[in-house]
């Protein structure tokens, strides 16, 4: 136990020191290098007349803080996911989530095409809210279906037919360019305006995670067990489904679809820490910023001088994960 404990204190309290780190790593490195005078200058004086200062406010400082907020918001709805269902392969882009985030941007920007930010929010919100209706619902009528792997494979379909239809919609409305942006994670297009809109409702995400981290604990241990104990498990996974459409909705209207971080993460958090939600979540919240931040540097060194796509390199080490996970742990629950 006091081991476990060190553990979560060594990440908590050391995370300062690497996301700094992982910032300047990222603000500094890129298909064009910068030197730190010049991110000193441009922190301290800048220069709009500067391309390099440039560089650094409206690029790489954004890009980093995204990255870090995004992988958190993520990783911590994998956390909840995996606890509310003992599901060890529970992610939102396995079971569909940030599929049904994407549809519904699509049919917003169809349907709604002057839609303002905070409108692409919400529709973000609502198919986030659509897709896990729809893959629960779908489960719990199959025999056999809430097991994790049927789980995954049914999320995995729901998904990929939300993602078909997303596609036949905007070939046919000529949205394809406009919305790749949303299939094909684009994090140097980070929007510091939409970071700032979305901040509030992903500070609402977080304290409801942390607020109910106790008994999600205990909801893993089996429904009975906590039901037993007097948790209300109803309202449980309703405001841990709550903060999984609000944190995934979030991330996906910030960049799109980004995949395998709240699932990677969410396993390394629980080997240093335990079974304790309470651990696992903020802790996840810190190794999944700092994961998808490195993700983004190493993608911009894979292809050099171009850049990778993000989603590659996040799945590049995600499927060997999953993969892993099915033949080991995919038939039991946690």
């Amino acid at each position: 136990m006091s081991l476990k404990l060190s553990a979560t204190a060594i990440i908590l309290w050391s995370s300062p020191f690497i996301i700094i780190f992982t910032m300047l790593l990222s603000i500094f490195y890129g298909a064009k290098n910068i030197e730190m005078n010049t991110v000193r200058d441009a922190l301290f004086h800048f220069d709009p007349g500067n391309v390099n200062h440039q560089i650094v406010m409206h690029s790489r400082i954004p890009r980093v803080v995204g990255a870090l907020l995004i992988g958190a918001f993520l990783a911590i709805s994998g956390a909840l996911m995996q606890g509310m269902t003992r599901n060890y392969l529970a992610s939102p882009s396995i079971m569909g989530v940030s599929d049904g985030s994407a549809f519904a941007i699509t049919v917003c920007m169809i349907f709604m095409p002057g839609s303002s930010s905070m409108e692409m929010i919400l529709f973000s919100f609502l198919g986030s809210a659509l897709s896990i209706i729809i893959v629960f619902s779908l489960a719990s009528l199959l025999p056999g279906g809430l097991s994790p792997v049927r789980m995954a494979i049914l999320g995995t379909i729901i998904g990929t037919f939300l993602s078909s239809i997303s596609a036949a919609l905007s070939t046919y409305f000529q949205i394809s360019q406009n919305i790749s942006f949303w299939y094909n994670a684009r994090l140097h297009q980070m929007d510091p305006s939409l970071i700032k809109l979305a901040l509030p409702f992903a500070v609402v995400g977080i304290v409801i995670a942390l607020c109910i981290s106790k008994s999600v604990s205990i909801l893993s241990l089996g429904e009975e067990i906590a039901a037993s104990l007097g948790q209300k498990t109803l309202f449980i996974k309703v405001a841990a489904t709550l903060s999984v459409v609000i944190l995934t909705g979030v991330s996906v209207a910030l960049a799109g679809k980004i995949g395998f971080v709240g699932l990677i993460v969410p396993h390394i958090a629980r080997f240093f820490t335990g079974v304790d939600y309470r651990k696992i979540i903020p802790c996840s919240a810190v190794l999944g910023g700092i994961f998808l931040a490195l993700c983004d540097v190493l993608s911009r060194f894979l292809n050099y001088p171009f850049e990778m796509p993000i989603g590659v390199v996040t799945a590049m080490l995600g499927v060997p994960f999953f993969l892993y996970l099915t033949r080991t742990r995919g038939g039991a629950k946690s």
